[in-house]
């Protein structure tokens, strides 16, 4: 059972795990798509999402008097100009989050399922009203803490508008997701930076990587765009990106994130004290961890044959992320479970998986799991009796 577990989860790992690139032009909602010419014979609709993105198309519908189905907001850090990376946005209810959504690149982040699960347009209105009312929406950022906005009968039912979420600063937190050197970066690179944000904006990475590289040549100290350069070479040179995390961490050693782009260099490498290394500084900096720092520690105990290490990092992962944004961790837990011989657990949590993996060739390959499960778990029941 183990030998067939471990294959098939490194094929499932294979076939889905998502790398820093692509987080980087996937953020939750997506952002609003380009405004231009369009092709001949397209015919544009105010109501429609390819003209304003998924917030926009919201917020529209709210104006035309069709609220209900969806919960929209800002995020924004006290101090700070517009963020690279996505924020995480969380509904907790009863003290648990139960659903997760990311902001896009201009901070908006919008509620469009309940439960992180796809229903039909009036199930998601209805689910929405009965399970939500009541409930706080906060933002998570390592190094900063976040206000709280209550859910409202009038959010649910006329007005979707949350509001706007400030992050600030924790002062003397050991570990941050922004590097504290910024304020020391020179007005030339800051601009040469400034221009990088733009460019991926504009959906152009490469402009966007020049111009970083011409910024760190300007200020070799600069943490943040050694970080954000490095993300960018990691889809044409894995040395270049490592290269590039480490100098971010040289500049700025509080700097949480290179780490975590460090350890998925490594996971992808198959290198797994490496992984664990670079996870374990992130957990000294920041015990609380993330989502993917804890999903990373997990995979990489599991390799390492250190079976309960691995089943408290998914554990810890899966209970950060309800929304499953790292697409693979319930799997992982899954296949943890089943080499500690808990047949049962794993099932469930195979079955779990099904709520959510749709689409795509995991979908078949999570049924035969789960029947191999299934029949495992007969077997024993029959045993015992």
């Amino acid at each position: 059972m183990g030998k067939t577990f471990r294959f098939l989860f490194c094929l499932l790992l294979a076939l889905s795990i998502p790398s820093l690139g692509e987080s980087q032009t996937r953020p939750g909602p997506p952002p609003n798509l380009p405004t231009g010419p369009q092709p001949p014979g397209t015919i544009s609709r105010p109501d429609s999402i390819a003209d304003s993105g998924l917030y926009g198309f919201w917020s529209e519908m709210t104006n035309q008097g069709r609220a209900g189905g969806a919960l929209l907001g800002k995020v924004r850090v006290e101090g700070q100009p517009l963020l690279w990376e996505p924020i995480l946005v969380s509904i907790i209810c009863q003290e648990k989050a139960v659903n997760t959504t990311r902001t896009d690149p201009k901070g908006n982040f919008a509620f469009t399922t309940v439960r992180g699960v796809i229903n039909a347009q009036a199930d998601v209105q209805r689910e929405m009203k009965i399970y939500y009312e009541g409930c706080k929406v906060e933002a998570s950022l390592t190094g900063f803490h976040s206000d709280a906005l209550t859910i409202t009968e009038r959010n649910l039912r006329e007005e979707p508008e949350l509001g706007t979420i400030w992050l600030h600063s924790n002062g003397r937190a050991i570990g941050a997701a922004l590097s504290t050197m910024s304020g020391a970066v020179p007005k030339k690179a800051e601009k040469l930076f400034e221009a990088a944000h733009a460019a991926m904006l504009e959906q152009n990475p490469e402009r966007a990587q020049s111009d970083l590289a011409k910024a760190v040549r300007v200020y070799p100290e600069f943490a943040e765009a050694w970080f954000q350069l490095g993300k960018l070479q990691m889809t044409s040179g894995a040395q270049s990106a490592r290269e590039s995390f480490s100098k971010a961490l040289a500049a700025d050693p509080q700097f949480i994130l290179p780490y975590e782009g460090l350890a998925q260099l490594a996971v992808l490498e198959e290198k797994w004290p490496e992984v664990l290394a670079n996870t374990s500084h992130a957990l000294q900096l920041e015990p609380s961890g993330t989502p993917r720092i804890w999903y990373f520690d997990a995979l990489a105990n599991y390799q390492a044959a250190k079976l309960d290490a691995a089943r408290a990092g998914a554990v810890k992962s899966l209970a950060m992320d309800p929304g499953h944004q790292i697409p693979n961790t319930e799997q992982l837990l899954a296949v943890i479970l089943a080499r500690q011989g808990d047949y049962e657990g794993a099932l469930q949590h195979l079955r779990n998986c099904l709520a959510y993996v749709t689409t795509g060739p995991n979908v078949e390959f999570l049924k035969q799991q789960i029947g191999q499960l299934e029949r495992t778990v007969q077997q024993s029941k029959a045993r015992r009796n």
